[in-house]
């Protein structure tokens, strides 16, 4: 029987994350204290971060424990299914075979619950009381109220101001899990008035959400601070998604050539492809990862690899990745949640050393492509899932063109169910092209730290 999914059941679901930096061809450089430039310690992260997650931020074990009370909560959705896109292979009449492994169907329609309860898990565990966090479309925000509810915590969200008024579904679902959402930037910290006061209009970013959050996490001692994507221990806590994808791939005898997801800081495209890159590391498999981002915030293609604040008002420590400066504001595109002006330093690390090859596509490109898959296969894409749907797409094109056959995965983040009024826009023609010139990209990055390493 030519098969269209596979699954696995509850007592298959991973034990442990994959740590991939116990494999690292070489060490990832160090994060740095923005005052003394030498590297952070425990002790300096403490007063933002639970101590369990600082622990697996700087950790080098390859397998990190997923606590039972985390797993127990995976199990309301995961494993997640692993499809076959056959309706879309015949749709692009492509010798190739091209799988998504499917993250819709978590409690808030995407990937990012996969860190959001174990970051909830942790924080509770240490009696905090409070979390602080930053969104761009909302997906991120969503994950963290319900695993706030779950968990007992108080939840602020700070919501880039753009994304706050595009997608009014999204905020109304935070609420409705009793988080508090502030459009940022807001006159509620010192971080936002001082951007408010320089630009009045601003439509926010998602580095100034991050200082807001940051701000209020560090002045109260029961507030600790999370986010979504980027560093460490969020990537980790991803790896869930390529761990059950080994194993389904397993089940559809078969391996992937070609891995794709999309990139905003990191999280999607980790969670899926760093699993399988232990096996490349080792030699024994050969995979081409491609990280998808667009081209109004093309942070891989066009950023530089340095020493960078992960937030607007420098609040953060200095962290090695690719980026487009930290004072950069990009436009109000539909893809909320891949409009950061760093890339998590893992996927910078990789990028760097050529295990990963980085693309940029224009969100009307992607805008067609996530209609082309919903056409096919039934399920309308987020408009950040649509950036990996098109890399998908033009990497099963590649194969048409040149007459192979080649096994091509992506994950399919979420869902675009909460982002309809982009599809509207899109279909009534409203969208337009937002390519970077590179002088507008070093005028960005003019801003960068000075750092001696």
């Amino acid at each position: 029987m030519d098969s269209v999914k596979y699954l696995l059941n509850e007592n298959q679901l991973p034990t442990a994350w994959y740590n991939i930096q116990a494999d690292l061809p070489q060490p990832l450089p160090a994060v740095l204290h923005p005052g003394t430039q030498q590297p952070v310690t425990f002790e300096d992260m403490r007063p933002l971060f639970a101590d369990a997650l600082l622990e697996q931020e700087f950790s080098t074990e390859r397998w990190i424990p997923i606590p039972d009370p985390v797993r127990d909560i995976y199990r309301q959705w995961r494993p997640t299914p692993l499809y076959r896109a056959r309706r879309l292979e015949k749709a692009l009449d492509t010798p190739a075979k091209i799988y998504y492994k499917y993250e819709g169907l978590s409690p808030a329609g995407s990937h990012k619950p996969n860190t959001a309860f174990p970051q909830a898990y942790y924080n509770a565990q240490q009696g905090v009381k409070r979390l602080t966090t930053e969104t761009g479309a909302g997906q991120w925000g969503s994950s963290l109220a319900i695993a706030g509810v779950m968990f007992n915590l108080e939840i602020l969200v700070y919501m880039v101001k753009v994304s706050y008024q595009q997608k009014p579904y999204r905020r109304a679902l935070m609420e409705a899990y009793n988080a508090r959402v502030v459009a940022s930037p807001s006159t509620e910290t010192a971080a936002g008035r001082q951007i408010l006061a320089q630009s009045p209009d601003s439509s926010g970013s998602l580095g100034i959400a991050i200082s807001e959050a940051v701000e209020v996490a560090a002045q109260a001692e029961d507030t600790k601070y999370t986010l979504g994507s980027v560093l460490n221990h969020v990537l980790l806590h991803q790896t869930v998604i390529g761990l059950e994808a080994i194993a389904q791939f397993d089940l559809a005898q078969d391996y992937p050539d070609i891995i794709v997801g999309c990139t905003g800081g990191g999280s999607n495209f980790a969670g899926i492809a760093f699993p399988f890159m232990q096996h490349t590391f080792s030699g024994d498999k050969t995979i081409e990862f491609i990280a998808v981002e667009p081209v109004s915030c093309p942070t891989l293609t066009q950023g530089k690899y340095a020493y960078d604040f992960g937030d607007t008002a420098q609040m953060t420590p200095l962290i090695k990745m690719h980026t487009l400066g930290h004072s950069f504001v990009p436009p109000g595109i539909h893809a909320g949640g891949l409009r950061y002006h760093g890339m998590g330093p893992l996927v910078s690390h990789l990028v760097n050393l050529d295990y990963v090859k980085p693309l940029a596509y224009d969100q009307l490109d992607c805008f067609a492509a996530g209609l082309t898959f919903a056409k096919a296969e039934g399920i309308l894409p987020a408009p950040e899932a649509n950036h990996a749907v098109q890399g998908a797409i033009a990497q099963a094109l590649r194969c048409k063109a040149e007459g192979v056959s080649k096994t091509i995965l992506f994950n399919l983040c979420g869902h675009g169910h909460f982002d309809m009024q982009a599809y509207i826009d899109y279909q009534a023609g409203k969208l337009q092209t937002s390519e970077y010139s590179p002088e507008e990209v070093a005028m960005a990055l003019a801003g960068l730290p000075s750092v001696n390493h």
